[in-house]
């Protein structure tokens, strides 16, 4: 009759290994993913009290796109349709969030607007 060798115990398989690499290709992607850029806009304290001169400048921001006094407009035509209703590039502009408008469409316009050359924005809600 034939003997066999003993029986060795099984081992269970080592989860080092695994979670080595599942925690290396968490930090990879961690590493290697962005979250969402950052961007600072200056928008300058106002004293109040001062007087408001020349044609409305009202842009309302709102779910369905922008408007400049009430009529609808492009963000790329909104800074050429302010300097037509503009005396000086100090005069203020009014930026108003409408009906349901997120943050970033309200950031979106005045960033194009300061990069126009309009230094006064004041945001009413």
């Amino acid at each position: 009759m034939f003997r066999f060798a003993d029986p060795r115990p099984r081992r269970r398989p080592s989860l080092t290994p695994m979670i080595d690499i599942v925690f290396l290709l968490l930090v990879f992607f961690m590493l290697a993913s962005q979250f969402g850029q950052d961007r600072a806009l200056r928008l300058g304290l106002g004293t109040g009290g001062g007087e408001y001169s020349g044609p409305p400048r009202l842009v309302s921001v709102g779910a369905q796109g922008i408007a400049l006094n009430g009529t609808p407009t492009d963000l790329v035509d909104l800074a050429g349709a302010l300097s037509a209703l503009m005396q000086e590039a100090s005069d203020v502009v009014v930026l108003r969030p409408v009906g349901g408008a997120d943050l970033q469409a309200l950031t979106d316009v005045a960033s194009t607007l300061q990069a126009a050359g309009f230094s006064a924005l004041v945001v009413v809600e």
